[in-house]
């Protein structure tokens, strides 16, 4: 089975920053008497102000050996604000009971597999906002989400990926059922998205929850084999066909260091 194309993740853990809307810059022209220009004089900004705002402009350098050897494939900008739309999936007790027994079997193919601290489904690529297009965005979202009709789907088809620089594999969850719901609910995203010019989901789309990751293409050591008794420990696990279908009731927005909710019909 040849690996799909990762969905909703790149190289950095972070997102694939784009630029978001256009950005006007005002100026005065004039003359001054044949006078050079006096330079302008930037006041501090005060405390108070600065802590209404945490981190809204500036982000932490870039440090690879901080998060697991993962490249940035971008420089960090001021004022740019990575944003990813998904709907979250709340591990049981169940689903992680299947992961201990999953993931030590794909570490005899690939040792250097980390699990994933948390788990979703992506329903937009990652994109960059500036920072005074954040609200306006998920006002956006809100209002075309909002008369989305809330569904079920199941994921327990075991597959593997990679992120499009193939610096990164990922062992996933492929939804099975629901797949035409997902379709749908990615348009009206895709829509906002559009507004704000900003670009939108893959075209075939494979809905996934990742489980695992490494730096790096594993490809070739954990399809075959290694898929099939991934596979295999899925369809016999006890009740994974209950806990493994799910009730999508929301979706989620983060951009930067926000969280945002958005509830479905």
């Amino acid at each position: 089975m040849s690996a799909a194309p990762l969905v909703g993740y790149s190289s950095s853990g972070s997102e694939d920053e784009a630029e978001a809307g256009i950005l006007a810059r005002q100026g005065a022209e004039g003359s001054n008497g044949g006078q050079s220009p006096v330079p302008s004089q930037r006041l501090p900004v005060p405390d108070s102000v600065l802590l209404m705002f945490p981190g809204t402009e500036e982000g932490p350098a870039d440090d690879s050996a901080k998060h697991g050897g993962r490249v940035r494939t971008f420089p960090h900008e001021r004022g740019n604000w990575a944003t990813h739309v998904y709907l979250q999936y709340e591990a049981g007790e169940e689903f992680l009971d299947l992961l201990d027994v999953l993931l030590p079997r794909a570490r005899t193919y690939v040792p250097r597999l980390v699990r994933m601290e948390a788990f979703h489904l992506s329903l937009s690529q990652s994109v960059v906002l500036r920072h005074h297009w954040i609200f306006p965005f998920m006002q956006a979202l809100k209002d075309r989400v909002a008369s989305f009709q809330r569904f079920c789907f199941t994921a327990d088809r075991i597959k593997i990926y990679t992120n499009q620089e193939k610096t990164r594999t990922f062992v996933g969850l492929e939804v099975t059922s629901g797949h035409a719901q997902f379709l749908d609910l990615v348009s009206e995203v895709d829509r906002v998205l559009k507004e704000f010019d900003l670009t939108t989901f893959y075209q075939d789309p494979s809905f996934h929850i990742s489980l695992a990751w490494c730096v790096g293409d594993a490809r070739l050591q954990l399809e075959g084999q290694c898929l099939q008794e991934l596979q295999e420990i899925v369809d016999e696990f006890e009740d994974s066909e209950m806990f493994l279908r799910v009730c999508a009731e929301q979706i989620r927005c983060k951009s930067g260091n926000k969280f945002f909710s958005m509830p479905l019909k």
